[in-house]
């Protein structure tokens, strides 16, 4: 496999467009704009959806507290982020979805990712998969690079709307990059959120409790 780079201290599985890779990249300019996002946006489902009926988005004060530095938020904008593409390529064609990037001054970042679709039922088996996909997603990591070894930590279900679940995702390389990523998906009627926090760091350096409370607010805050 070919060699790994490390950009910005921060390491994030993309997905590749050739072979089923994945590469490392840093963290997303929050005022860039995705440019693969016309390929994940649907503008039939766009039509449906008027820009009054979009559920919010979190804003840059409702991210875990960084320690030393201040959270950014970028605009609103169609399509999909690469930080979350990995996991859950294969359940996103199909369905209409916006995404924010929030960022901090050093290498930590986050990502809210929204979806909405037909009808609650549709929303309901969405989650589902999205959940499925992110319980999968170290082992798919470890197939696809065998110089990385990743570990999944299952943070339970939280009590907001129609549900959430809040999961830790930990990744090491054979050079020593070490990376600690919280993922939830939660749904309130047909939206669907997922939102991802990531840093340099392992397990006990993720901030578990505050990221469910930004989860919750999160799926309070689409309806």
């Amino acid at each position: 496999m070919s060699k790994r780079t490390r950009a910005a201290s921060l390491t994030t599985f993309v997905a590749a467009s050739v072979a089923f890779g994945a590469v490392l990249a840093g963290p997303a300019d929050a005022t860039g704009k995705d440019t693969s996002a016309s390929k994940h946006a649907s503008t039939s489902a766009s039509a449906k959806v008027k820009a009054g009926a979009w559920p919010k988005f979190l804003s840059a004060s409702q991210l875990p507290p960084h320690p030393t530095s201040s959270w950014t938020a970028g605009k609103v904008t169609d399509g999909v982020p690469d930080e979350l593409r990995f996991c859950v390529e294969d359940t996103l064609p199909g369905y209409d979805s916006r995404y924010r990037d929030f960022r901090t001054d050093l290498e930590t970042n986050a990502q809210q990712l929204t979806f909405v679709v037909g009808t609650s039922a549709k929303a309901k088996a969405l989650a589902t998969r999205l959940n499925k996909d992110i319980r999968a997603c170290a082992t798919r990591i470890e197939r696809s690079d065998p110089e990385t070894e990743a570990a999944l930590k299952d943070y339970g279900k939280l009590s907001v709307e129609e549900g959430a679940h809040a999961y830790g995702l930990h990744t090491e390389t054979s050079w020593g990059a070490t990376d600690i990523n919280l993922y939830s998906v939660g749904r309130d009627g047909r939206a669907v959120t997922f939102v991802r926090w990531a840093q340099m760091g392992d397990f006990s350096d993720a901030p578990v409790k505050a990221f469910k409370k930004t989860t919750t607010t999160a799926v309070n805050r689409l309806y």
